[in-house]
């Protein structure tokens, strides 16, 4: 049992009436910047992780 467009539409117009469109789009931006500071954050422990390991290579 999937969701389709039409469900997606009558979820949609419920959060709207619930929240109200400034609200709403106030939430979308939040979460959008939490994604970017989670994707951020990924890369820049990826970047630690590189530069750790390397100098364990050069002692090998």
């Amino acid at each position: 049992m999937s969701l389709g467009p039409p469900e997606l539409m009558i979820i949609l117009v419920i959060v709207l009436l619930l929240f109200g469109v400034g609200r709403v789009s106030r939430i979308g931006g939040e979460l959008g910047s939490a994604v970017a500071n989670f994707r951020k954050g990924l890369q820049d422990g990826a970047k630690e992780d590189n530069a750790e390991s390397k100098p364990a290579d050069e002692k090998a």
